[in-house]
Order: structure tokens, then C-alpha cells, then sequence
């Protein structure tokens, strides 16, 4: 075990690795991890050319320029230090830099903070906001808290009509309407959840392009809404970003937060062909805790987001 895991375990606090969660999130992140791999299991001397390669997987792997840099600048600093001269050693090197710039990131959402507690949910289309808050049901549910949906991508019926399916899987109450005003119908969600003591509200929201907007305009009265019902909510607003868009999420981050003041992010998809350095990217430029990561389409592949599990799946280091 490398030495910057060995905390981790020893916190009760903390989620604690899941054998076939880690399994499936080195499987999402292998596009970018056997390329690592292969850079420091080939041994040989830590050279500029070495250093040349890990900035070209880095920039590859979505890391972007400004977070490459400063990896490769903390990295060259570590190997000076230590005095490392062996390419194998910069595997947990590379690892402790990463959770320097990741952990920060790393801050489980609470909701036991107000009653009920009312979590927004933003993206672009496709990112995967609807299903996204199925999970979170269950999530929530398996905390032993009460859940209540609100469809309020109401441009979508299919989405109106999937969130009835995540309801129903998860035995949840959702709140909709065939038609109208997504506000409207967040607006009755809230105040059906103080009516029947419910812990936690997941607003869903129609998903909408950064660069329209009229539709951005929309989703900030939407937010104005929940507050006239309920002053301090939403008491949480998650950005669902696709991590397989790349640099692009980073624009997103910026465009979102904002129009809305984001709280939180949750990373989907990173169960194919995602890349998985984007979550560096935006620790650099633009830090927002990354609440839960997704790796597949099943009911538990939504997770908490633990610096050091990643990290540890990216690089091939057991957890």
C-alpha cells in the first residue's frame, strides 16, 4: 500500500474501498491508466523525455495545460527532494501530487442540516441528470432517509416519465405535472415535503446549453421559486457533468456556477471511454467539491467521491 493511502482506511468517517466499486472505476479509468502504467513500469532513468511524455498523457487525458503545469512543477520539485533518479518511482509521486490538488475536492454532501433538505439538480442535455437523481434516491434511501422527486424538466416528457420509473423502482413519491411551469412544480414538491416530513427534495431541471440564454435565465427563476417556498433552499445546487466532454466540463463548471452558485458536481460516465482528467482541471481552475462520481447504468454505481480511491484506480494502486 502506498503511503499516502495508509490514512484513509483508519478514518471511520470515510467510505471505505468497495472491492468491485474500485474494480469498475480502474476499468472506467483504463483508457488513461495503462498509459501511465506503461510510461513507469518500462523502467529506465526520470529524463526530460519522460517528463515530455507524462505532460503529453496528461494534456491527453483531459488534465488541461494550467493543471498539467502545476502537477508537472510539483512533481519535478517532489523528484528533487526525494531525490528520486528511477522512472518507477514517480508512480507515487505522481500520486501524492494528485491528492494534493484532488483532496481539497473531496467533501461529502450533508444533509442533515435542514429539514427538508433541497438538492437542486443542472446540466447540459445528456449529462445524465435524471438518472443521476434515481441513483441519489437510493443513495439517500440506503442512508435510512425519506426522498422525494420532483420532475421538473418539464421541455421533456420522457424525462417526466423516467423519473416515474426511478420512482417506482426506489418506492419513491415524484411530484409532476403533464405540462407547465418546472418551477411551478418544484414549488409543490417543496412544500409536499414539509407536509409529510420528508429529509431530502431532488429537483430535477431540464437540461440546457450554456450559450442559450433565455433558458439559463429560466433556471435561475426557478431557483428564485424554491426560495419564496422555502428561504435558505436549495440547500445544495449539483452540476452533472458528462466526463467524457472533456475540457468542455470545465466550461460548463464556470457557466453554471455562475448563473446559479454551484455547490457541488457529480461526474457520470466514467465507465467507458472517459479519460478522467478533467476532475484535475477543474480543481486548478475552478474548485467545487466533486460530490459523487457514476461508473455504469446500475442502481448502486453512483458514489461518494474519494480522492485517494481514484487516484488509486487511475494508477493501478491497490486501496
Amino acid at each position: 500500500m502506498f503511503s499516502f493511502l495508509k490514512k484513509k482506511t483508519s478514518d471511520p468517517t470515510q467510505p471505505q474501498p468497495d472491492s468491485g466499486w474500485i474494480a469498475r472505476l480502474k476499468s472506467g479509468l483504463a483508457r488513461t491508466g495503462n498509459q501511465l502504467s506503461d510510461l513507469f513500469g518500462r523502467g529506465g532513468k526520470i529524463d526530460e523525455d519522460l517528463y515530455e511524455e507524462l505532460e503529453t498523457i496528461l494534456i491527453t487525458a483531459d488534465v488541461g495545460m494550467t493543471a498539467t503545469n502545476a502537477l508537472l512543477a510539483d512533481l519535478r520539485h517532489v523528484v528533487r527532494e526525494r531525490r528520486l533518479t528511477e522512472a518507477t518511482e514517480l508512480k507515487e509521486a505522481l500520486a501524492e501530487c494528485l491528492l494534493k490538488l484532488l483532496k481539497p475536492l473531496a467533501q461529502p454532501l450533508r444533509t442533515n442540516t435542514h429539514s427538508p433538505f433541497v438538492i437542486m439538480l443542472c446540466g447540459v442535455n445528456g449529462a445524465g441528470k435524471t438518472t443521476s437523481i434515481g441513483k441519489l434516491a437510493k443513495y439517500f434511501q440506503n442512508q435510512g432517509q425519506s426522498v422525494l422527486l420532483a420532475a421538473g424538466d418539464t421541455f421533456r416528457a420522457a424525462a417526466r416519465e423516467q423519473l416515474m420509473v426511478w420512482g417506482e423502482r426506489n418506492n419513491v413519491t415524484v411530484i409532476a405535472q403533464q405540462s407547465g411551469d418546472a418551477a411551478a412544480v418544484i414549488y409543490d414538491a417543496v412544500q409536499a415535503a414539509q407536509a409529510r416530513k420528508i429529509d431530502v427534495v431532488l429537483a430535477d431541471t431540464a437540461g440546457r446549453l450554456t450559450t442559450q440564454a433565455h433558458l439559463m435565465e429560466e433556471i435561475k427563476k426557478v431557483k428564485r421559486v424554491i426560495a419564496k417556498v422555502m428561504p435558505d433552499a436549495p440547500h445544495e445546487v449539483l452540476l452533472v457533468l458528462d466526463a467524457n466532454t472533456g475540457q468542455n466540463a470545465l466550461s460548463q463548471v464556470k457557466a453554471f456556477d455562475e448563473a446559479l452558485g454551484v455547490t457541488g458536481l457529480i461526474l457520470t460516465k466514467l465507465d467507458g471511454t472517459a479519460k478522467g482528467g478533467v476532475i484535475a482541471a477543474i480543481a486548478k481552475a475552478h474548485p467545487i467539491p466533486v460530490r459523487f462520481i457514476g461508473v455504469g447504468e446500475g442502481m448502486d454505481d453512483l458514489r461518494p467521491f474519494v480522492a485517494e480511491d481514484f487516484i488509486g484506480a487511475l494508477l493501478g494502486i491497490e486501496t
